[in-house]
């Protein structure tokens, strides 16, 4: 009972605060000073050469993981296996003092991605993987072989496991979950995984949520949680994809909250002190990254009625969301009872964690096999991961061993798992679906914005119906006032001329009839009747005259209002015709807008041709160059081995006189007589030896290059030689030594920078300043040495090789300057870095903007990630906006190829208050 509860205490919370043993990160391993950060090759050449093989198209296994619910049943995938790299752990001190005597049980060839396992002193076997990593492999060199491809394709809509797998004491946690705060070098699979899902990503419309989960004896526990002791697994019985609906899930905003995440997790993790390792693992964590994204390009139109235009389309596409979850596992090591001491509690733990994954062990068997029958429900372990294996993820496993002769019986049944688990076929799915919540959102909106503008214009021609019909009452009014006003004086004028007469006529009877009565009584009677006859009929036609004038006035009365009604009717016709005429300006006014819109998808067209044709021609030349480069490289290997026979005659003796490559005569004639040759008298001997040296430093032997003082000798040939091809040369060679974080310290170290600056003021070849701008370009890229840099002239060198206006020269430059620039935004974020930023101060800006937009698509990328990144910064806005950087800015967000750049460029315009503001001075929108 004694020995059992002591071991029961033994076995507590990771970091808790009941723990008898404190666990240091990476103790097991710090005996060897835990993994060199030093990689065997170029971290570039290893992951490229991982990813081009990570779609092979093979035969599918008949069933996933999870039987008959797996991924070919969809259909529309991709095949791509599950790809395996094997990673070897240094001796630790006890196996230093132990196994002192005897060789380790395995003996790696890395550059033939293969190992052999030790039966005796004569037997070996030999297996291949895709990629073999040597105790002194980078952590940065494992993520982006192992496990860069996978989170690729997670930020693509696909899901990803990266998986690692191995006995107890191996480095698994070190390799996946090492935070990495004393030395940011040591950094895991997890931490460097999401620094490159947030970089990608835009925080404003993309989201990242996580999960971190441990399976602790049969049960699956929340490590950010640790009350929620008993989640349930709940499978979909149409699609078989497995979820976790009690699980936290916890939204990531940056890489401080995230690593705080992994903290707490890491502090609730099962872990116990046994013979093989002081801090073993006693459950399997599990951590879930769930990625959502918008994508903008290629999505489908919905179908609209009268053939709407392009330009009216475009508004009712429907946002498409892809959805990919990367997962993450770190599996409790395999142990043998006997070796590890486990006893009470701790025993049945490890048998727990070897039952686990002996049933994981019987899947990958089964579907190596292509049995029809594969075990997945006997246990939780292989239901979590029905998906990795055999279903729609990209996989990639990384199984971890150890060299001591001690273990090789678990040595050998690790290499064999890995070796069943590279014949899993998994079909990979791309997991995407239109947001029509969000279209109907925008059509909503759209919708009452047309609403309102057709209410606005409706007002508005109802104003003008209005103005115009007053104007034409007004008009018709004034029109009856005047005729009217005209009638009555004709009619005043004729009544008074008519009142005349009368009086005239009756002034006129009165005047006769007094003359008649004073006439004397002797005029006679029939003279009296005479003239009083006379006298009325003169009167009666003065009637009838009157008469006819009258009848006249009342004719011309009717003529003025015969004209009145047909001004009227002119009238009314005049504002016939003026509607007629609107309707026509509006006709045509339409037509005017269809072909200014028809006219700008034909630019729009025509632009996107034009770029297409750019880039082909662009990746003619480069394919061109390449080519040249290839030819010239196998020529200057075969005159360096023909050298290093002529200096080694029984190396000729040896391969039968048939020319030795680079890496034969690299184990033939040894490094140093290589490097010694490089202070050799014959000029052509020394450019021989500079040549083998920059083909051993782009393969695998970067740092035995550097420890047999390689880069001090190449260094000197800058310092010491006038010969352009040597410099040329030597300046490749650094520049591939550059890749590395440590040789970038050393080469500033011995003053690498000003010799670099030196060779390009002096030199006039494009390639030599190719290389030589390749070399600064890569120590640009390390933020320790931002400052160092540009006092020692890095920038200025950088700006000065431009005068030479070669392509391939200006694409190094641009590359050097965005990393530079994002080294400068990273650091202002940390909050390291306040004051402006040093390519400004040194005068790149106004370069810069002339190639923002630049023909040459490698130029102008790394010329637009330079602006979005010196824009993040609000004390460079003033700068860039005198200097002509905001125009282009908003051209990147709005006319950039790359949805990522253009996304980065419209986060950068909000972020800043300075820029929003000359914006709205501009009235500009973006």
């Amino acid at each position: 009972m004694a020995a059992a509860g002591a071991a029961f205490g033994s076995n507590t919370y990771r970091n808790g605060a009941h723990r008898s043993s404190v666990k240091a990160d990476g103790k097991s391993l710090a005996a060897n000073q835990s993994f060199k950060s030093s990689s065997s090759a170029s971290s570039s050449s290893a992951s490229s050469s991982f990813k081009s093989r990570s779609l092979q198209f093979r035969k599918s296994s008949p069933a996933a993981l999870g039987g008959a619910n797996g991924a070919a049943k969809d259909g529309g995938g991709v095949p791509g296996r599950v790809r395996v790299a094997v990673r070897l752990r240094p001796r630790n001190a006890e196996e230093l003092a132990a196994d002192a005597d005897f060789a380790d049980c395995v003996e790696l060839q890395p550059e033939l991605k293969r190992l052999k396992l030790r039966k005796n002193n004569w037997d070996t076997d030999t297996y291949a993987f895709d990629e073999v990593f040597t105790e002194f492999a980078s952590q940065k060199r494992v993520y982006e072989v192992v496990a860069k491809p996978v989170v690729e394709s997670v930020l693509e809509g696909y899901n990803g496991t990266v998986m690692a797998y191995g006995q107890t004491g191996t480095g698994k946690t070190y390799t996946l979950g090492k935070l990495g705060e004393e030395d940011t070098a040591a950094r895991g699979i997890m931490v460097r995984a999401m620094e490159d899902i947030l970089g990608d990503i835009s925080l404003e419309a993309d989201s990242v949520s996580v999960s971190y989960l441990q399976l602790y004896m049969e049960t699956i526990q929340d490590l950010l949680n640790p009350s929620n002791d008993n989640i349930s697994i709940v499978e979909d019985p149409k699609t078989g994809d497995v979820s976790l609906p009690g699980a936290t899930l916890v939204e990531v905003r940056d890489q401080q909250n995230f690593l705080e995440l992994l903290r707490l997790g890491e502090a609730h993790r099962f872990a116990a002190n046994t013979k093989l390792n002081t801090e073993s693992s006693r459950s399997h964590a599990i951590l879930m990254v769930n990625v959502k994204r918008y994508v903008k390009e290629k999505d489908p139109v919905l179908p609209m009625e009268n053939g709407s235009n392009s330009h009216s389309a475009k508004t009712f596409k429907a946002p498409i969301i892809r959805k990919g979850k990367l997962v993450v596992v770190d599996l409790a090591g395999s142990e043998r009872i006997d070796k590890s001491g486990s006893e009470g509690h701790t025993l049945e733990e490890a048998k727990s964690i070897n039952l686990s994954l002996s049933a994981l062990g019987k899947c990958i068997n089964a579907l190596a096999e292509n049995s029809a029958h594969v075990p997945v429900r006997d246990s939780k372990l292989t239901r979590l991961l029905r998906d990795s294996f055999g279903g729609t993820a990209r996989t990639s496993l990384v199984i971890t061993i150890g060299p001591s002769p001690r273990h090789r019986g678990e040595t050998m049944s690790t290499i064999m798992f890995g070796q069943r688990a590279m014949k899993v076929e998994n079909m990979l799915k791309l997991k995407e679906e239109f947001d029509y919540k969000s279209l109907s959102r925008r059509l909503e909106l759209q919708l009452d914005k047309l609403i309102a503008e057709h209410e606005r214009q409706q007002k508005a021609f109802d104003d003008e119906i209005e103005r115009i019909h007053a104007e034409s009452e007004m008009q018709i009014a004034e029109t009856d006032r005047k005729y009217a006003d005209a009638l009555e004086k004709e009619r005043i004028k004729y009544q008074k001329e008519y009142m005349e007469s009368i009086k005239k006529i009756e002034e006129q009877l009165v005047g006769d009839q007094q003359k008649h009565d004073n006439d004397s009584a002797t005029v006679s009677h029939n003279d009296y009747y005479s003239n009083g006859e006379v006298s009325s009929i003169s009167a009666l036609d003065e009637v009838a005259d009157l008469k006819k004038l009258l009848e006249k006035e009342t004719i011309l009365k009717k003529a003025a209002e015969e004209e009145l009604t047909n001004h009227k009717r002119q009238l009314y016709q005049s504002k016939l015709m003026e509607a007629s005429a609107t309707s026509e300006i509006l006709k045509l006014r339409k037509l005017l807008e269809d072909e200014s819109r028809q006219k700008q998808k034909l630019e729009g067209e025509i632009a996107i041709l034009q770029s297409q044709l750019l880039q082909l021609s662009f990746d003619a030349d480069e394919r061109r160059r390449q080519l040249d480069r290839t030819g010239s490289g196998n020529d200057s290997n075969d005159l360096d081995c023909l050298t290093a026979q002529v200096k080694n005659p029984q190396l000729s003796d040896s391969e039968n006189g048939e020319k030795a490559s680079v890496a034969k005569l690299f184990e033939q004639v040894g490094l140093h007589k290589i490097l010694s040759l490089l202070e050799a008298d014959d000029a052509d001997v020394r450019i021989h030896a500079v040549k083998v040296v920059a083909n051993l430093a782009a393969e695998a032997n970067q740092q035995k290059i550097v420890e047999a003082g390689g880069l001090m000798s190449l260094l000197n040939l800058l310092r010491s030689s006038d010969d352009e091809t040597i410099h040329r040369v030597a300046a490749g060679a650094i520049a591939n030594l550059a890749m590395n974080e440590t040789n970038q310290e050393l080469i500033m170290a011995q003053g690498g920078i000003r010799l670099l600056s030196t060779t390009a003021a002096n030199a006039g070849d494009p390639q030599t300043l190719r290389m030589v701008a390749g070399a600064i370009a890569n120590l640009c890229g390390n933020d320790k040495l931002q400052t160092m840099l540009r006092s020692e002239g890095g920038i200025k060198a950088l700006l000065g090789m431009v005068r030479c206006g070669h392509p391939d020269v200006l694409a190094q430059v641009a590359r050097g300057i965005a990393n530079f620039a994002k080294c400068e935004s990273r650091a202002s974020a940390q909050g390291a870095k306040t004051g402006r930023s040093l390519l400004i101060e040194d005068s790149a800006l106004p370069w810069i903007v002339q190639n923002a937009n630049n023909e040459a698509s490698a130029i102008r990328r790394h010329i637009e990630l330079a602006l979005c990144h010196l824009a993040q910064h609000e004390v460079n806005a003033k700068d860039m906006i005198s200097g002509g950087a905001l125009w282009e800015l908003v051209r990147i967000s709005r006319d950039c190829s790359r949805e990522d750049i253009r996304t980065l460029a419209r986060r950068s315009l909000s972020s800043s208050s300075t820029f929003k503001a000359e914006l709205r001075r501009l009235r500009m929108d973006y």
